[in-house]
Parts: C-alpha cells; structure tokens; sequence
C-alpha cells in the first residue's frame, strides 16, 4: 500500500494506518508542483535580492546580522547541519525516527520551505526502505525547532552520520553507496528548512498518543476486571449519575463499563458494602478525565503535523519571505505536559486497586496466594507498582514551564517541548508496565472469586481472562515474578 503526501489533512488514525501496514510513502504531483515553484522562486529571487533574509543571505540565531556571500551559500547550509548535529543521551526509538521522517518530509510538502524536490524525496527513500538515521533525545530547545535531533536526522542526507539499516547501525556513507544514492547538496535556504521544526517533538507525541489511546481501553478492561474480583458495585457506573456532571469521557466511560460487564454474574449478586473506595468508585471520573485530555492533545497534535514549521517562511505568489516563529514548541509543549500528567494518573488509580486487591479484604486472601506467610504471594508486585507510580509525579514536573535563552540571547524564550516529549514516552511506558500489574494482580483475584462463589463475571471479562490465563498461569507458590510480569506486559501490547 502507498500512502501519497498531500495537502489533505493528516490524521493520528491515518498515520496509525501507515505505520501499521508498513505503506511506502510517495509524494502526490500537487505536493511536487508546490516544492518545485518554492526553490523556483527562492532561486530566482537570490538573483536580485538587495536586502539581508535571515537564515538564506545571514548567519543564524544572534549572527543573523552577518551577509554571507553568494558563492558561500550553499556551504553555510552544510556547515549549519554538521555544527548543529551535537545530540547526545540516548537514542530515539526506530519508530519515532520513522515518524519524523514522515513529518519532516509532510512539512516541506506544503511548499513554503524551500527545499529541492530531490532533498525531500530522499527522506520518503530512507522511510520507504526502512534506513533510519541515528537520532539521540538529548540537545534540543524547542524553540528554533527540534534542531540538534533534526541535525542528526538530516546528517545521511549529505553523506554523514549514521543510519540503522537492516537491524545494524552503520556510517550512512556506506549505505548510500549500496543503494546508489549520492549525497545531497544543500541549496540556500535548505539545512534551515530541515533543521528548523518541531518534527522531534510531534513525532514524540504521536507514538505516545497511539500508545495514549491503547491504554486508555485497557485501562478500562483492566479495572473492569479488578471491579469483578473486588466484589464491586456497579451503581457508579449507571447513567443518572453522570448525566448530571456530562463531561464526555466521564458518560463514555460509564457506559463501556456497562458493556463489558453486561450480563455478569458476579456483578449480579447481593453486596454486603454500601460503597467502593475512590479507586473503584471513581474510576468513570478519573478514566473519563485521560479520555477528554487524550482528546484535546490529539486535536492539537493533528494542527501541528498540518503545518510548514519552519523559518524563515516563503510565499512565492506574494513574492515575501518572512521571518517568524512557527518552529516554537510552545503550542504542543504545554499539552504534552498535560498528557504526561493525565497517563500517570491512569497508572496512579490503577496501583490503587492493586494495592486494594492483595490487602486480604472483601474474602479475597492476603496478598492473593492461599498460604500466606510461607508465600509472600502478590506482595511486591504492587512495590514496583508504587515505585513507577511514584518515578512518575517526578516526571510530571512540566517541562514546558521552563526557558534557558540561548545565542547570546537573541532566542531568549524557548519551549523545552522536546524534554517534555522524551519524559512523555517514560511516563506512557511506566503507565502500561503499572496497568499490566493490575491485569497480573486482578486475574489472580479473579480466580479466587470464581472458586469462593463459583459464579462467573461477563462474557467480555472472561474471554480477555481466559486468554490472559494462556500467557499467565494461576499462581499456587511463590515463583519467580519478572517474567510474568514482562508476559503480561507484553499481552496488553
């Protein structure tokens, strides 16, 4: 399948598509034309320029003061990207390095850039064959764009650098000579549209958004199971309730609760306890809260990932170039903040119920393993559960509230979105490694209420019981945890 780069607007579902089904990338003819007439005019207009254009004629950031001559102007975009490639840390994730990849070569179709057809067209041959630049998390601002990732990003396209290709990193040189390919020469204008642009930060956001709105549905299924084996009540989920306070993931998570325990027997029975702690009880407020944020992060990340985010931008059929802001990260910064808030709830309530369902209350055992005290049963788990919880609230310090200035102060207010975007990959992995827990500690609840009241849940909560119970066996003694907890983990993957 090929998806064709155009003006049309780019959703998470679509981008979801992509990624899933392995489509190759090809830019449509519209796309072609508007990249083509920008260098066409850009290249024209540096013929009789009479005026200094920041970042084409000029140094950059505080040497934006500096003219450059013509014949020099080809090497000032070279050396921009090999001075700016200084990331450090660990390195990006092959699939969000394919994701900006993606993005970059999206933004540059919109033709306001000034990038060479072939420059772009080469970032669709590196995704379409799965040759992935080495990218590290550590250097950007987020503010000037995402320029020392999108450095490294940029680096194979003039021969430097190094690339993940075929399971192994390799010097990039050595792959363009196999598959052919010449480096690129950078034209005026050409490292800045590269390196400027928030493609490090967005693509960050979109992976954890995939992985947001998976986790958010079993975070349901998850809780709904350990309502099951906690004796819950199901009256906090009715409708009346929530028509009162109608926030929209509040009502939406209410009603799937109803669905997945429709016809359950355990929920059916006479309850001796009036009401459920928060953790129970509370759950369509909480869950339906990550919902409504998951949301609102998704609309703003779909604007960004519609948008030239460059600088300086250029309109050819109004004949200016402009120099501005679209490369601050502020817009998707805040909001990625706030997502890393809302996932680290979802795993707070969660280690909640863990927490609830080993304490030996409402006839289920202690620490859920019928011999207590030889056996330590379910005990540390719900300890490594507290101790991500807790890595979290450190992570939640929002990053976007910070601002170092930086080239002698002429970029005096950055975003530190990036920061924001590589803690919010911890948090939603520390999130799905906490609901996994919940998932290992409810089923195991939940085969201890079908043996005290031989009554089954819903058909929907037996059937992901059932299939969990093929990866994860019932625990009879003490074993060894760590793997069961990585089975588990990987099972709601």
């Amino acid at each position: 399948m090929t998806h064709i780069i155009s003006k049309d607007h780019l959703s998470l579902q679509r981008l979801k598509d992509i990624l899933g089904n392995h489509e190759r990338l090809e830019l449509g003819a519209e796309a072609k034309a508007a990249i083509e007439k920008c260098r066409s005019y850009l290249d024209s207009k540096m013929e009789d320029i009479s005026r200094p254009v920041y970042g084409i004629t000029t140094g950059f950031g505080s040497l934006y003061n500096v003219t450059i001559p013509t014949d020099q102007l080809s090497q000032l975009q070279y050396n921009l990207v090999v001075s700016h490639a200084c990331g450090t840390g660990e390195t990006v994730r092959p699939e969000i390095v394919r994701l900006m990849l993606l993005l970059k070569a999206q933004s540059l179709s919109y033709g306001h850039s000034g990038a060479q057809l072939i420059t772009v067209q080469r970032l669709l041959d590196m995704f379409n064959n799965d040759i992935l630049p080495v990218v590290y998390q550590q250097g950007s601002l987020g503010a000037s764009g995402d320029l020392a990732p999108l450095a490294h990003m940029s680096l194979p396209l003039i021969g430097l650098g190094e690339v993940l290709y075929k399971g192994r990193i390799r010097p990039s040189e050595e792959v363009w000579k196999e598959m052919g390919w010449e480096p690129i020469t950078l034209q005026s204008k050409e490292g800045l549209a590269l390196l400027n642009g928030t493609q490090f930060m967005s693509a960050h956001a979109i992976w954890c958004l995939i992985q947001c709105h998976r986790l958010s549905e079993w975070a349901d299924k998850i809780a709904a199971m350990s309502l099951e084996a906690y004796d819950g009540r199901i009256e906090p989920f009715l409708p009346l309730t929530h028509v009162l306070r109608p926030h929209k993931g509040q009502i939406d998570t209410a009603e799937r609760f109803r669905r997945l325990l429709e016809g359950s027997e355990l929920m059916s029975r006479p309850k001796e306890h009036v009401q459920d702690p928060y953790s129970f009880r509370c759950i369509p407020q909480v869950h339906g809260a990550v919902k409504d944020n998951c949301r609102y992060v998704e609309s703003v990340i779909e604007n960004e990932i519609n948008s030239a985010t460059d600088n300086p931008n250029i309109f050819p059929d109004e004949d200016m170039i402009i120099s501005a802001g679209n490369f601050h990260g502020e817009p998707i910064a805040i909001p990625m903040d706030t997502l890393a808030i809302a996932m680290s709830e979802l795993a707070n309530i969660s280690e909640r119920r863990i927490f609830r369902l080993i304490s030996g209350q409402r006839g289920l055992p202690k620490f859920l393993v019928a011999n207590p005290g030889l056996n330590s049963g379910f005990m540390i788990p719900q300890y490594t559960a507290a101790s991500i919880v807790s890595q979290n609230k450190g992570l939640c310090w929002p990053a976007s509230v910070d601002s170092i200035p930086s080239s002698q102060g002429q970029e005096d207010h950055v975003s530190m979105g990036s920061n924001s975007a590589t803690k919010l990959v911890r948090v939603v992995e520390n999130c799905e490694t906490v609901l996994a827990i919940e998932l290992f500690n409810a089923a195991q609840a939940l085969d201890f209420r079908h043996r005290e009241t031989g009554s089954k849940s819903s058909p929907a909560i037996e059937s992901i019981f059932e299939a969990f119970r093929e990866s994860v066996p019932f625990i009879e003694n003490d074993q060894y945890m760590h793997p069961l907890i990585m089975k588990a983990i990987e099972f709601i993957r």
